[in-house]
């Protein structure tokens, strides 16, 4: 009988616990986020301020448009989209905030399949963008 009121106290207390989530300390900065491109392991940095956001990958830049849904959910749109599938808008949504991390979840507008990532700000400095 004590065995099952300690679980459920333990139940109980850890469904109380809510991960930290301090998005607008991620709203601007610059970061990086690894990833499994097939198996390389390969590393992107982006740059953001509140309305654009660029990506550096393999060598190449891409500017794209964030609108914030909220403190924590943003759409990213690219600015020149160079087909159909970079066309669709991807909803983000950051799940977790932890020191100079955040854990999101992403996925095309309007599907159901969702990844997710961890991205390290690297450098918090004031930002300005021109089109």
């Amino acid at each position: 009988m004590r065995f099952f009121l300690l679980v459920g106290l333990l139940l109980s207390l850890s469904s109380c616990y809510h991960s930290e989530r301090n998005c607008t300390d991620f709203k601007t900065g610059t970061f990086e986020f690894e990833a499994l491109v097939g198996t390389q392991l390969t590393k992107t940095t982006f740059v953001r301020n509140d309305s654009i956001e660029i990506d550096y990958f393999r060598g190449k830049a891409d500017t794209s448009y964030i609108r914030w849904i909220n403190a924590c959910e943003y759409i990213v749109t690219k600015k020149n989209p160079k087909n159909q599938a970079e066309k669709r808008a991807i909803h983000m949504k950051i799940l977790a905030t932890d020191g100079d991390t955040y854990t999101f979840e992403y996925n095309i507008v309007g599907e159901t399949r969702k990844e997710r990532g961890t991205a390290v700000k690297v450098s918090g400095d004031k930002l300005n963008f021109h089109d």
